[in-house]
């Protein structure tokens, strides 16, 4: 595999990972928070994963470049290299 395949197929996965896991950690602690653990909690906090977590995969894919970047300059300009 290439390097530039293997890069974009690392985005793709890394995409995956990164928005599966935030999107159920915050999912879960704004169900706690808006609805407490009571009854039917898990199926609350399924329903709300589901849909964070089909917002976040594609802004993952477009906003981690763009983050990358950010961070580039960020460092550029901390440091003293641009």
């Amino acid at each position: 595999m290439s390097k530039q395949r293997r890069a974009r197929v690392r985005q793709f996965i890394f995409a995956f990972y990164m928005s599966g896991i935030m999107s159920m950690m915050m999912s879960g602690v704004i169900t706690v928070i808006n609805t407490g653990l009571a009854a039917g909690f898990f199926a609350r906090w399924g329903s709300a994963f589901l849909v964070a977590w089909g917002v976040a995969f594609p802004l993952v894919i477009f906003v981690a470049p763009l983050a990358g970047r950010l961070t580039e300059k960020t460092l550029a300009r901390l440091l003293g290299d641009g």
